[in-house]
């Protein structure tokens, strides 16, 4: 990941949020992990650089339940 970032590719939800912790878009079924909020951000959208002027806002609905991920939104104004 380091070096696909550092190719000129940019992580569009820490393009918005560089310092936000505890948001995450996957958490294990075994230990209630969900409810424990003890996930991990695995769920990207990874864009050129070219577009970073384009991109309007990312978003984790980590309150979309019924799977061990949550939907993650990218919306660019194209």
């Amino acid at each position: 990941m380091t070096q696909l970032l550092g190719s000129g590719f940019t992580d569009t939800w820490r393009f918005f949020y560089p310092d936000l912790e505890g948001v995450y878009s996957w958490w294990s079924y075994r230990f209630r992990a969900r409810e424990k909020n003890a996930g991990w951000r695995i769920d990207y959208f990874i864009t050129s650089k070219r577009i970073d002027a384009r991109l309007v806002d990312a978003k984790i609905h980590s309150e979309v339940f019924g799977s061990d991920h949550c939907p993650v939104e990218l919306e660019i104004d194209l």
